[in-house]
Order: structure tokens, then sequence, then C-alpha cells
């Protein structure tokens, strides 16, 4: 098949440090290339790839919530591919939003990945009614909850996202035991209900993630004050997987007590595949990939921290090495390409 990836522009694929989607993008790129099809990837021009890359921009435009809110950049990126339109049988936007305006009249099939929550009042009203409008267009889901937002939209599959195993190693007996909250510092993830737990345990913290610039008042007012403490140990964003492999596997568990509806969260399985149980409330598509029981702890999110706590309390009883299969058996790039690979035969086989 000859396919077009569309990446948004903010960051190379794959990224260097923070940045799931473009991840995600990344594996299912180069796996399409290795099982013999002809690819090109519309990215920024510092992405690392074995298919042919096409990009009008040099470098990426950064990942920052501001520079987002400018369109303008990354439409003249997806407009190079729809001038392209003939080199291919299927185009896959990742583009979200404006890839449903770009890719609307196309020859080629179009499929659109959805990457983000769509829930009312976690996304503005403009963003749900451009998706009813384009409802009709073909929508991959990366978790059923996701589908939830908006049900009435053409979804033609849910595709869990994956990670490359071979980054990630079990550690059945961590050298250190203590809590593990990563990922971007924002107010919906969590980071302050993992300080919460972790002092009225009275058990060390380690919190690394990336500080979007819109979220830097929040840090300094929210987050900052309670760093006043041995206990919390915070390491700015890690972008050397060995790093974030290390923190993975020497931790206890890592808890994930978010409160939106996150579609996918690729924390929980990249802590898993390291054989690190996670905690985490049940929101979104918490229940989708943690096993309540065998590679974690769903919380009900009205019992609060007092529910949290009691979780870690009984992480011991979690086998780690059936945390790492469970991530083999379900969330392997392998078993993702595969998925993706059959949606386009579908497509395609439609008149």
């Amino acid at each position: 098949m000859r396919i077009a990836v569309v990446a948004p522009p903010y960051l190379p694929v794959p990224p260097i440090g923070y940045g799931g989607t473009e991840r995600i993008i990344s594996l299912l790129t180069e796996g399409l290339v290795q099982n013999g099809h002809d690819v090109t990837l519309f990215a920024s021009g510092d992405s690392q790839t074995k298919s042919k890359l096409v990009s009008l921009f040099p470098r990426a435009l950064g990942n920052s919530g501001l520079q987002k809110n400018s369109a303008l950049l990354p439409l003249l990126q997806y407009r190079e591919c729809l001038l392209r339109q003939n080199d291919f049988d299927i185009i896959h936007s990742h583009s979200q939003y404006l890839g449903l305006f770009t890719f609307e009249k196309v020859k080629p099939k179009v499929v659109h990945t959805w990457h983000g929550s769509f829930y009312k009042d976690e996304v503005t009203e403009e963003k749900r009614l451009v998706l009813e409008k384009f409802k009709k267009s073909n929508f991959i889901s990366i978790s059923n909850n996701q589908r939830g937002a908006m049900p009435e939209l053409n979804y033609v599959k849910t595709v869990y996202n994956a990670i490359d195993m071979s980054d990630y190693s079990l550690v059945e007996s961590p050298k250190k035991t203590y809590l593990l909250w990563l990922g971007r510092i924002t107010e919906k993830k969590g980071p302050l209900e993992a300080i919460k737990v972790a002092k009225e345990l009275n058990m060390s913290l380690v919190i690394s993630g990336t500080i979007d610039p819109i979220d830097q008042e929040y840090f300094d007012s929210v987050i900052k004050p309670e760093l006043n403490t041995k206990l919390i140990k915070f390491y700015p964003e890690l972008k050397k997987i060995e790093e974030v492999r290390e923190l993975y596997q020497n931790a206890l568990c890592t808890l994930y007590p978010i409160s939106w509806h996150e579609p996918f969260g690729l924390v929980m399985i990249e802590s898993m595949a390291c054989g690190t149980p996670v905690v985490a409330y049940n929101v979104g598509s918490v229940p989708e990939i943690i096993t309540d029981e065998k590679t974690g702890f769903i919380v009900d999110p009205a019992l609060g921290i007092e529910g949290l706590k009691n979780a870690v309390k009984k992480v011991n009883q979690i086998k780690r090495s059936d945390c790492r299969k469970d991530v083999e058996a379900r969330f392997s790039k392998e078993r993702m390409i595969k998925d993706y690979t059959e949606v386009y035969r579908e497509l395609l086989e439609k008149i």
C-alpha cells in the first residue's frame, strides 16, 4: 500500500523526550516500512524515519499550548499532503481538527486517529461542533472510553496505543521502593494528589515531567511549594529512555490519579512493561489498560486520597511479571501495526 502518515509539526517524530502522539506515529511509520509498505511521513524536518520524509519546516515548531493556538503553519504542512494526494492509497491523519478540513474531499481513503479527549467541558464547544459536522469521517479511537464523548461519530475501529517492548525490561525486585509520578505537570494529571499520598504515607516520591508554559503558573503556585521536603524528589523532563526506564524499574508503584477522560495513558503501559504496577483513579481509559488487582489497582475517585493510600499499601500483592506479560500481550507495537494495517485494507475494500 502507498500510505501517507500525517503528523502535527510541533515535535519531531520520534520526539526527544515528551510526546506520546509522535512516539506512536514513529512506531507505526517504521513498522509499516518494515512490513514492505510505501510510506511517506509528513512531519518536521528534524524527524528520523526510514520512510520518505516530507516537511516544510527544518525543525519542529514547538509543543507549547501557546504555539498550538496558531493554526496557519500546520495547515501549510497538511496542504502539502493534499497537493500530493494522487501518490497515495491511504492518508492516515494524526492532525486532528485541522485534518478534517484539509482531507475532506480527496481521492485516497482517509482515516483520522484522535489522540485527545473531546468530552464536554474538556474541550471547547467549537471543537465538538467541528467533530459533529465531520461525523461521517473515518475515525479511529484509541480507547473505547474515548468514544463515549461523542458516540455518533463514525468509528471504524479502536486501536490501542503501544510501546516498543525492547525499550523496557522487567525488574522483579526493585533496588528502591519510592512512589513514582511521571508525565506533563498539569492539574488534570494529578501530581498534587500523588504528593499528598506520599506525604500522608511518609514515603518517598519521585516526580518527573515536562512543564508547558501554559502550566507554569500551576507548577509555581501549587506544586513547587510542596517540594520543600526530603520525601519528594523532582526531576525535570528526562529525555533519555535509559533514565526513564530506570525510574520505572526501581519504583514500588506508579501513581496515576488523573481527573479527566484521558483516552490512553502511555505512562501506564511503560510502567507495567518494567513490572511496576499502577495505582490509578477509575477515569478515562484506565480500566481498559489496568487489570484491577493483577497489574495494579483501580480506585474510585470518590474515595480520594484515602483510596489511593489503601491501594499503595497492597501493591506488594501484585506479581511484577504479570504486569510485563499483560503489556506484551495487549500493547506491543506489532499488535498496533497489525490493527492499523487491517483498517487500511478494510477501507480500501469498500466502494
